[in-house]
């Protein structure tokens, strides 16, 4: 039995995307969700970046999927790299958490929401 290239391609971008979005959720989600979930204020600002990354994705029209959140993560920090920054070597303070950080932390909170669906 073959299996189209596109079938196959497609299944590849989806496990890529996945493992993208779980790594970052590795990285910053899982500690930054927690903080976002013990301060309203810190809740507030993730959601703020979530519906600019909705708005950024077209969000309103097209449905989200990990592709577009993974892609949109991976450019956002690599943008930043080129820019100089660096990712945080040690605890963040979730008090006052840089833009960058925020961001990311808002994708992941979209993608957890994908994955309720």
């Amino acid at each position: 039995m073959r299996v189209s290239f596109n079938r196959v391609a497609s299944r590849t971008a989806v496990d890529s995307a996945r493992s993208t979005l779980a790594a970052l959720t590795v990285s910053v989600g899982t500690l930054g969700l927690a903080a976002a979930a013990a301060r309203p204020g810190l809740l507030a600002l993730v959601d703020q970046h979530a519906a600019a990354v909705r708005d950024s994705l077209d969000g309103d029209r097209t449905p989200l999927t990990s592709a577009a959140l993974a892609g949109y993560a991976e450019g956002v920090r690599a943008a930043a790299l080129e820019h100089g920054w660096t990712p945080p070597n040690g605890p963040v303070d979730w008090s006052h958490p840089e833009w960058l950080l925020t961001r990311l932390v808002a994708v992941c909170a979209l993608a957890r929401a994908l994955d309720r669906h």
